[in-house]
């Protein structure tokens, strides 16, 4: 299931947004949030599964990411106003409501909206990342213990840092960020050099394809994208992490929406483990593992993923 709709630019919250659309009308919709720094294209092993059982899926790419608008100012990426771009979206599609997916940043995004707008919602389903209770301390003191000075989210928050390591080196940066994950040892034993990924990336001369999980030619839809648009406008989400953690300070996590969180094995940022938290947060909730998978699922077990995406929908949203 590889096909990929078109994409077509929608007005929303003052912006464009570029989004592909496909499936019937009238189906229960399903709004796909992306991650970084992918594109509404990792969705592309879903989409037409997803359609053709009857949903209408809408695949955004999210503001300062391909085809959409990338406005200037790290405070035009804040948590607000990516959840507004999607509302918005709704709005312009006319859609009360839509199960969101989430990944990576797009689970971020979608588990915030979800305690910050749970009437643009049917469910939510995550796919990596986890819904977590708000921490005691600044995220960027929490990477900072995790992985030092070079963790590479403490090193986006230096503007122009990151964006003059990977721009003019597209093709390399894909090949080295869609690496295959560890296949020996504990994720614990890989901190924190694994986290270093700016420094990582300097030092990278190559990898065999088979150690690649996302194949040559559609990493260069990826580099295409992002020779456009640089990396600065993506990498803004990272720019917010502290100002969204003091914006949610008083806010209800508890969610009663109906959830389902697929996990994979070897996401060594976003373990299995750190869905602990979500039986206490969560009040409808299931869960999954997908072994042998790290971070890129959509992409290293698409037929595992479309299994529970379907399985979970078919049962409480029916097209």
């Amino acid at each position: 299931m590889t096909d990929f709709p078109a994409p077509q630019r929608i007005a929303t919250n003052g912006i464009e947004l570029s989004v592909h659309l496909a499936g019937p009308d009238d189906g229960q919709p399903l709004l796909l949030v992306h991650g970084w720094p992918e594109l509404a294209y990792s969705w592309k092993n879903q989409i037409a599964l997803l359609a053709e059982a009857g949903y209408r899926v809408i695949a955004p790419d999210l503001r300062g990411f391909g085809g959409s608008d990338c406005p200037t100012g790290i405070d035009a990426y804040d948590i607000d106003t990516m959840i507004a771009d999607l509302t918005g979206l709704l709005d312009t599609l006319g859609h009360d409501k839509a199960v969101w997916i989430g990944h990576d940043w797009g689970g971020i995004i979608t588990w915030h909206a979800a305690m910050l707008a749970a009437d643009r919602f049917d469910g939510v389903i995550g796919v990596n990342t986890p819904h977590l209770p708000r921490g005691s301390q600044a995220p960027t003191e929490a990477f900072r213990e995790l992985g030092g000075e070079d963790h590479y989210i403490l090193r986006f928050q230096q503007p122009g840092y990151a964006e003059q390591r990977f721009e003019g080196k597209e093709d390399a940066f894909f090949a080295f960020i869609f690496g295959a994950p560890p296949r020996e040892g504990r994720l614990d034993d890989y901190f924190p050099e694994i986290t270093h990924i700016p420094a990582q990336f300097e030092k990278f001369a190559g990898r065999p394809e088979e150690r690649i999980v996302v194949r040559p030619e559609d990493r260069a839809v990826y580099a295409e994208a992002y020779r456009k648009t640089g990396f600065g406008p993506g990498i803004n989400l990272y720019r917010n992490f502290d100002a969204n953690w003091q914006r949610m300070g008083g806010v209800d996590h508890r969610i009663s929406l109906p959830c389902l969180m697929v996990s994979a094995e070897l996401d060594f940022m976003l373990p299995p483990k750190l869905t602990g938290w979500m039986p206490a947060l969560c009040k409808d909730v299931e869960f999954a593992v997908i072994d042998g998978c790290g971070h890129w699922t959509m992409w290293e077990a698409p037929a595992e993923l479309n299994g529970y995406l379907l399985d979970w929908l078919q049962r409480r949203f029916p097209a």
